[in-house]
């Protein structure tokens, strides 16, 4: 387990790692272990221009250019790797309601910046907090018993709505801003669910139209990525019963990397990862293996509001997903610095 790596700065994308030799003589890193060659490809940025300078010169303009270029270069070997890939994106965090924009964009970036290199991006959304102002609209108080929404008939007419009508479309219409593709997918149309009867613990428990996920409609999805989509499905299942039921969005993204044996799987918070001393972000587990997460729970480390990420994210590795990662939504291009960093900027979860 790595602990006190701490969460990592946009500036350090364009940075090699701290245990890079700094002059390519020596495979020193993953930075060098991953390419094909293994100079460092360290990068001077130019710092830009003081007030009242003089023209800029010819050669700083290059060397600015220059310095873009092996941006791309550092990121190449990762992103061969990848091309082909699944990956799902479980985009959720106090990002999505942001007042600005700009804020709202970055992960919509990122996704459309992945999908454009050739990975195969699958996004779950949650959106309980909008699910909450469109009770509070209509008049009805949000209950919740052990963390879990209780959902009557009433309630699940706003739920699905609201999922598949208005967070569903404003995640689509940004990802659309960003020049990608996506495919607003209803959840009920490609997941089936039983309805949820005990909890965690395994005591019985009646919320009402809260689902299990029993069953995902890998076909459908398959044929959106092969379409050149990327998916974009809300946490809604049918039930047995043919009714629409609430289904928890950290599960759901867990099932369908599970089902679609997708390569990585990220859920996306408002913490930098899973922390060894809450709240102190000095403390992030930068690797945690799956025989290490029984001793962090016991212990407390992870709290009740984890348990269900770190429960999916146990099972889809369990279940053939190679990695699982557990990132900052809130932190400017936070997928990209995971992906293509030696370091990342979150905690991964792996075999082990």
């Amino acid at each position: 387990m790595s602990v006190g790596a701490g969460p990592r700065s946009e500036a350090d994308f364009f940075r090699a790692p701290s245990n890079c030799c700094g002059n390519g003589r020596q495979r020193c890193c993953k930075h060098h272990a991953v390419g094909f060659d293994t100079r460092a490809h360290t990068i001077d940025i130019p710092e830009p221009p003081t007030e009242g300078a003089g023209p800029v010169s010819i050669d700083s303009n290059v060397a600015e250019v220059t310095a873009k270029a092996k941006v791309l270069l550092e990121a190449l070997p990762y992103i061969q790797d990848f091309r082909g890939s699944t990956f799902v994106v479980k985009y959720g965090g106090s990002f999505m309601d942001d007042p600005d924009p700009t804020v709202r964009a970055r992960v919509t970036y990122d996704i459309a910046f992945l999908s454009a290199v050739g990975i195969n991006v699958v996004v779950v959304h949650g959106g309980g907090k909008a699910i909450t102002r469109a009770m509070e609209e209509s008049g009805l108080k949000a209950n919740f018993v052990k963390g879990l929404r209780v959902t009557d008939e009433a309630t699940i007419a706003i739920v699905k709505k609201t999922l598949d009508e208005i967070v569903n479309r404003d995640v689509c219409e940004a990802l659309s801003a960003a020049k990608a593709k996506p495919k607003g997918l209803p959840g009920d149309t490609v997941l089936v669910c039983q309805k949820l009867e005990t909890d965690e613990e395994g005591n019985a428990i009646d919320l009402g139209f809260v689902g299990e996920v029993t069953e995902v409609k890998v076909k459908l999805i398959k044929k959106e990525i092969a379409d050149g989509f990327v998916p974009v499905i809300s946490p809604v299942a049918e039930g047995y019963d043919g009714k629409p039921y609430n289904v928890n969005a950290d599960v759901v993204a867990g099932r369908v990397a599970s089902a679609l044996r997708a390569r990585r799987l990220f859920y996306m918070s408002d913490v930098p990862g899973l922390l060894s001393a809450p709240p102190d972000a000095a403390t992030l587990i930068s690797t945690l293996k799956i025989s290490q997460v029984d001793d962090l729970r016991k212990t407390g480390v992870i709290d009740k509001g984890m348990r269900p990420k770190v429960a999916s994210a146990v099972r889809a590795l369990q279940e053939g997903v190679q990695r699982v990662h557990f990132i900052d939504g809130r932190l400017a291009h936070s997928l990209l610095l995971e992906i293509f960093t030696d370091k990342g900027i979150g905690t991964e979860i792996v075999h082990g």
